[in-house]
């Protein structure tokens, strides 16, 4: 799909479907950081296509440098658009690969990665992203992650992703079909229990764990590195 600005526009509007919560759990994130990191402090964004975390957490920290890594060319255009609109293309790099083509020499103040981990199949592939974003963290350094979560095989979930469901067929024109399709894909992910989740970021070198947001079969913890 060639980018342009109605690319930008969809994108924006998935994301609130995908996640209906995703504005205050952006806005909470970001006085998290804001109380935990200096007025230039530079942070890691894994997942920075689309440019949330930089239109959240740019304007209010003028002082802060943003490193965004996303796989996706036409999302990460998607974030270079904001930057440029927020006027601050000057304090963002922008890495096309994943947090494993971060240079190794590369230390942050701090790190987001949001709406990421549950695309990644293995669980000890979760464990080395984790280890990778640990590795380029200051001792004490503040992470936010945020992520399906859950055991697709508990009926607790499967009630959440229903009214995930119902949500996107409450909000949208797209069909029953199309939205089962969404619901199948949920429920046969490498979703993972939040216990699971906190041992490998307690493995990956992270600690104070604190679960600060959940939107049905959603969660997001912060936590520093140890």
């Amino acid at each position: 799909m060639e980018f342009d600005t109605e690319l930008a526009r969809e994108y924006d509007k998935g994301v609130r479907r995908t996640l209906p919560t995703y504005d205050p759990m952006l806005r909470l994130a970001n006085t998290f950081l804001r109380f935990n990191l200096d007025s230039d402090a530079s942070l890691l964004v894994v997942g920075g296509g689309g440019g949330g975390e930089l239109k959240a957490f740019g304007p209010a920290n003028p002082g802060w440098h943003f490193t965004a890594v996303d796989p996706s060319k036409a999302m990460l255009e998607v974030a270079h658009m904001k930057a440029k609109e927020l006027e601050m293309q000057d304090r963002v790099e922008f890495i096309h690969g994943t947090v494993a083509d971060v240079p190794a020499e590369s230390g942050y103040d701090g790190a987001t990665c949001i709406l990421v981990l549950h695309f990644i199949a293995e669980a000890e592939d979760k464990l080395a992203l984790l280890k990778k974003v640990r590795s380029h963290l200051k001792p004490g350094s503040p992470f936010v992650l945020v992520s399906k979560v859950g055991d697709p095989a508990d009926p607790e979930f499967k009630e959440l992703v229903s009214l995930w469901k119902n949500y996107w067929l409450d909000n949208t024109r797209m069909t029953e079909e199309k939205v089962e399709e969404l619901m199948k894909g949920t429920l046969t992910e490498s979703v993972i229990p939040e216990e699971r989740l906190r041992r490998l970021m307690e493995e990956a070198g992270f600690h104070r764990i604190a679960n600060f947001f959940k939107t049905n079969h959603f969660g997001g913890w912060i936590c520093y590195a140890k």
